[in-house]
């Protein structure tokens, strides 16, 4: 009877920490995240981004995964964090597109 009620309580246990993970999950922010690392590469090998423009994206790429790493640090992704890291990743790709097409080329 013990072992039945341990079950069910690790049955139980599992499956509520499933649910905080799955109220964690940001996959609109890792895809747009992914797309914004993939047109710096782009940059870098087309040579339309300069050695120090492609760092400093860089950065700004490794603040939003700080801020997303932040907002899921409790579990659960809110409506207001949400929105920041959306605001974020906007700043972030205007800054992109900013430096890939401001004339400055890698020499």
């Amino acid at each position: 009877m013990k072992s039945i009620k341990h079950l069910v309580a690790l049955s139980l246990s599992l499956a509520l920490h499933g649910l905080v993970l799955a109220q964690a999950n940001t996959p609109h922010v890792d895809q747009q995240q992914a797309n914004q690392e993939r047109r710096i590469d782009q940059g870098i090998a087309s040579g339309s981004l300069t050695q120090h423009e492609a760092k400093r994206l860089e950065r700004g790429q490794q603040h939003v995964d700080n801020v997303e790493g932040r907002a899921k640090a409790d579990g659960v992704v809110t409506r207001q964090e949400r929105a920041r890291l959306n605001q974020a990743q906007n700043v972030q790709s205007r800054h992109i597109a900013r430096q890939k097409h401001d004339r400055q080329y890698r020499q």
